[in-house]
């Protein structure tokens, strides 16, 4: 098994390099999102590459608006990048997507420096309200779509319950939730007999498939229900006005990712 992860670790970093030199970028990070970075994948889950890249000086030249996603797919392996202006320009309004591709437990490559930097500016960008929003909706939308029939998907269940840890860390502690699921469910106030019966489903769904049906837990049921009821009502009445970060270290970052790696510029120093 441990041989099997270092050689597909071998192959996203191969599958990067390859992105790298057709698309002519410089990535910058990647990491991986989803099921595996929480830490509740199936034997048979995808991998979701997450990547932030720099293009090269032309493109931000240009008046013309230009593509700032690259998307790829092969079996497996789902790669998604975003622009390092794009990247900046979200992250200063607290991305949720963003936040949690930079806490990502499982990296595939790093520019140390730039990461450094942009943790701070993540850091600054924290907007607490913001990021409880999108985890709110996060846990009404998977709630209603998946878990209210009689037979469930194992999985979803944990598409809800991550949302509603990352809400109770954020009202509690007022930081960025960790992104690990046992871990963050370990850190805020969750009676023990749902934990207890969260860390037993948590056991069975790294044991089951993907796609693996079984009835409804009544008891987690409740337990979301009353989170969102207590959720809706504090967001509605939390005040709390966070604006957002100076632009010019976003813009500074980007400028010196910028011509760190052109071509043109590291050649003629």
């Amino acid at each position: 098994m441990e041989r099997k992860i270092v050689d597909m670790q071998k192959n996203i970093t191969t599958r990067l390099e390859d992105i790298e030199k057709k698309h002519n970028i410089k990535i910058l990070y990647a990491c991986e999102s989803g099921s595996r970075a929480w830490g509740f994948e199936s034997p048979d889950s995808d991998y979701d590459i997450r990547f932030i890249y720099v293009n090269r000086l032309d493109y931000y030249l240009s008046i013309e608006k230009k593509r700032d996603v690259i998307e790829l797919r092969e079996g497996e392996l789902d790669f998604v990048g975003w622009d390092l202006r794009k990247s900046l320009f979200l992250l200063r309004k607290s991305n949720p997507s963003l936040i949690e591709w930079l806490n990502s437990p499982i990296v595939y490559l790093k520019d140390e420096d730039f990461y450094k930097k942009i943790k701070k500016l993540m850091e600054k960008s924290f907007n607490p309200k913001s990021l409880m929003y999108h985890y709110l909706h996060m846990t009404k939308s998977n709630y209603r779509e998946y878990l209210r029939g009689d037979l469930v998907k194992i999985k979803k269940y944990f598409y809800v319950l991550r949302p509603i840890s990352a809400l109770k860390y954020i009202e509690e502690k007022k930081e960025i939730p960790p992104i690990e699921f046992e871990k963050l469910i370990n850190l805020v106030s969750i009676s023990q007999n749902i934990k207890a019966e969260i860390l037993k489903l948590l056991e069975e769904k790294k044991k089951s498939k993907e796609l693996e049906l079984k009835p409804k837990i009544e008891i987690l049921n409740r337990f979301i229900e009353e989170n969102l009821e207590y959720y809706e009502n504090f967001l509605k009445k939390w005040k709390i006005k966070v604006s957002y970060p100076e632009s010019f270290e976003f813009d500074f970052l980007l400028k010196e990712m910028i011509f760190r790696y052109e071509p043109q510029v590291c050649n003629s120093t």
